[in-house]
């Protein structure tokens, strides 16, 4: 403490030593002294008291300068908290039912300082796992328009090992469990909204893995248990649309079956239900019709379908006959497909009725067919049920059903096309996902919470920042940035095809605890 009550920079008694400056002062001029060390002590305590002054008001400021920074923290971890409850840490909704919970991840339920971010929660929930929806009849709380087709059923094929998005699905939450545009509604969630106006929930039925089996059901409570098929391992779509064909050809002897993937993205909902409405009056005369989407681009990545003829089917004006399937194509073929007009992509949406495609399994897949017929038989006896699926299921062919049906189907005249106008995409890589992302000029795409990103010259590009840490980028364009709390996976978009690689990679190095 020196002669002013100062002690280390800061005031020991504001007010006593005021007092002793302001008495100081007085004294001297009360003198009338004009001595230079009377006018050395006076300019000495003012250049003290201004320098005291300033000292205090830059602490004032330093203080109020950090406060305001601890209440923007503070105000970013409430938002956080906010958005984990209303997405993630709900226990029940209004009618009741559980959150779905993927299986949790031993990495991320090792590391304490993540029990607590905005993406997962500590049971390791996904980000964009969605709960179960509080209205079932559509996102936006309405009933849909009916447009309902009679004896027609919706087949969803729901599989994936979650390698595509890795490290943002996973084997245990494939991607259809996720919400992939923020809207609230996962993809099956999206894919049940889109059906049910052509068919009823007693009308809609899952095919699904038995790990992902209660997930489904968690998210489509109205999806009736009887329609909830489960696989005992992954077979490809032919043994999944045909169990399900199989069964409904017992239920249904004239049921007309529709299969949509669960996690396919449609824009344009009423040219979709038009499409579906014209494939089942085609299907009923003994053809197995495929939807084809007309190409926006050169795709590499997905198969063509060739149109043929007209086939003037009433009900159905748009319906072509199918001259030939075409596996993917380099970028020359596929561009000669895009130039000749005469090609759609093969969205793999097939609609027949389902003895019709037992009978096409018979005729290209005998053994396969058999194997099926035989699981169907016994299907709703739950003990003779699990004890054919374990004798037959394993030994059943795995196949896609554009191998085992409809590419030869289609040489033999038997399948038709409904050249559809709807937008479609797989969602199959990263850079699928980011061209329906929305984005500003210049500036990369970012599917999560926009202010953990900051970039400085970036453009292109995909940023996933799911793991509560900031994600900050300069100069880097087309970038993939997935950052997730036990794996970070960085690429760029022309390689995103290529991530199911490295999860092979990751499986052979010892890593299978977080594929």
């Amino acid at each position: 403490m020196d002669a002013f009550g100062v002690q280390n920079g800061n005031p020991a008694d504001v007010s006593s030593m005021f007092t002793q400056i302001l008495g100081a002062i007085q004294k001297s001029v009360g003198q009338q002294s004009r001595s230079s060390e009377s006018l050395a002590s006076i300019q000495y305590l003012t250049n003290f008291l201004f320098t005291w002054n300033y000292l205090h008001q830059s602490q004032d400021i330093a203080d109020l300068r950090q406060e305001c920074a601890d209440l923007r923290i503070t105000n970013e971890k409430l938002q956080r908290q906010l958005k984990e409850n209303a997405t993630l840490n709900l226990s029940t909704n209004q009618h009741g039912r559980r959150t779905p919970s993927a299986p949790p991840s031993p990495a991320i339920m090792s590391q304490s300082p993540l029990a607590r971010n905005p993406y997962f929660s500590p049971s390791a929930t996904p980000a964009f796992w969605v709960p179960p929806p509080v209205e079932l009849s559509s996102p936006n709380g309405k009933q849909p328009k009916s447009v309902e087709v009679p004896g027609f059923w919706a087949v969803v094929p729901a599989g994936g090992a979650g390698t595509r998005l890795w490290p943002l699905s996973r084997k245990s939450y494939p991607k259809f469990f996720l919400d992939l545009t923020l809207s609230g509604r996962s993809l099956i969630q999206g894919t049940w909204d889109r059906l049910l106006p052509l068919t009823t929930p007693d009308r809609l039925m899952v095919v699904t893995g038995m790990d992902h089996a209660k997930g489904v059901q968690d998210q489509l409570p109205d999806l009736l248990s009887t329609n909830l098929l489960s696989e005992p391992s992954p077979k490809e779509s032919a043994a999944a649309i045909g169990l399900a064909a199989a069964v409904l050809a017992r239920r249904d002897p004239d049921a007309v079956i529709g299969s949509f993937a669960a996690d396919h993205m449609i824009s344009g909902s009423e040219a979709f239900l038009s499409a579906v409405t014209e494939a089942a009056a085609v299907a009923r005369h003994g053809l197995l019709v495929t939807i084809g989407i007309a190409p926006s681009h050169p795709a590499t990545g997905f198969g063509y379908v060739r149109l043929g003829e007209r086939l003037r089917i009433p009900d159905a004006p748009n319906a072509c006959k199918v001259l030939q399937f075409k596996e993917k194509p380099d970028a020359r073929t596929a561009s000669a497909y895009l130039t000749s007009g005469n090609y759609r992509w093969n969205a793999g949406m097939f609609v027949v009725k389902a003895t019709v495609l037992m009978q096409l399994l018979a005729e290209n897949t005998p053994e396969l067919a058999k194997g099926l017929e035989k699981i169907a038989d016994v299907w709703d006896d739950d003990i003779k049920r699990t004890q054919a699926l374990d004798e037959i299921w394993p030994g059943l062919q795995k196949i896609a059903i554009d191998h085992a049906v409809a590419e030869p189907a289609a040489v033999a005249g038997k399948v038709a096309v409904i050249p559809a106008t709807f937008g479609w995409d797989d969602v199959g890589d990263f850079s699928s996902l980011a061209d329906i992302l929305p984005v500003e000029v210049g500036r990369a795409r970012v599917l999560g919470d926009q202010q953990m990103v900051v970039t400085e010259q970036v453009a292109g590009g995909i940023i996933v920042p799911a793991s509560g840490r900031l994600v900050a980028c300069l100069g880097v364009d087309d970038l993939v940035i997935v950052d997730t709390p036990d794996a970070l996976l960085v690429t760029t978009r022309a390689r995103a095809q290529e991530v199911k690689n490295i999860v092979t990679k990751c499986k052979d190095n010892g890593f299978k605890t977080l594929l």
